[in-house]
């Protein structure tokens, strides 16, 4: 009993980490979730880690007049950890975006919450594909060990460094562009080629509306397309996130 104090004081500074990185964490911080599961899942992970990295706060959280310091540090680097993942994981919804403007499908909005706003229909349809198969696929174990691999590159208590986390999401936004236009390159390359031929063909006949004959033609075309080669992009987003998540963070 005289241990408790230290080991609840341990496991608070545990939760708040924990607890920061899934307020922004892809799937488990969408508003689909209601807040209770949330706590829940961030309670049930913070006790399955706590065996694992207890030890490593155990001697920080014997200090107890710096802990409301302690916990300042924590979320913050909770949130930055949990913001540069989501960063990345945002890469799915900006080849959404272009594919749906190379289709002509760019006017068709929904709301989306994880992109604080209304976005294209094909952008949340592929951001909900994403999350299924890395879900499927078991990419959140990676997220996890993400989370357990933090806590030897930040130590407890530090608040995390400003200018190296400043660089790493520029980086980190950089390389989700790139992937981006990467996983909507081919429906880019026919929106271009398309709208050459719909070009040249106004030049041949500016006396009729090409643009209003051809467009369910656009449509269907760039849907068919985009529905040949959805399996490929979510496998090559998948390998991408994989990649990105080992070699920056486990």
């Amino acid at each position: 009993m005289q241990a408790l104090p230290g080991e609840a004081t341990t496991f608070l500074i545990l939760f708040a980490r924990v607890g920061a990185v899934l307020m922004l964490l892809p799937v488990f911080s969408e508003d689909a979730v209601p807040g209770k599961i949330r706590l829940m899942l961030a309670l049930g992970m913070t006790a399955g880690l706590w065996g694992l990295i207890g030890a490593r706060i155990a001697p920080v959280a014997a200090d107890s007049a710096a802990l409301p310091g302690i916990l300042i540090a924590e979320i913050l680097t909770g949130l930055a950890i949990g913001m540069i993942i989501k960063i990345m994981f945002l890469a799915a919804a900006m080849a959404g975006s272009i594919i749906s403007m190379q289709i002509g499908l760019s006017s068709a909005l929904v709301n989306d919450s994880a992109q604080s706003g209304q976005a294209a229909v094909l952008s949340k349809l592929v951001s909900v594909a994403a999350a299924v198969v890395c879900m499927g696929m078991g990419l959140h174990h990676l997220w996890i060990a993400a989370i357990v691999h933090s806590y030897a590159m930040f130590p407890v208590g530090a608040l995390p460094p400003a200018a190296d986390f400043a660089q790493l999401a520029i980086l980190t936004i950089g390389k989700a562009m790139s992937l981006s236009i990467s996983l909507a390159a081919p429906l880019l390359v026919y929106g271009i080629v398309f709208n050459m031929a719909l070009g040249l063909s106004t030049r041949l006949a500016p006396a009729i509306q090409v643009f209003f004959l051809v467009q369910p033609l656009n449509l269907l075309l760039g849907l068919a397309l985009f529905a040949s080669l959805f399996g490929g992009i979510l496998t090559a987003f998948s390998a991408a996130m994989t990649a990105w998540l080992q070699t920056n963070w486990t």
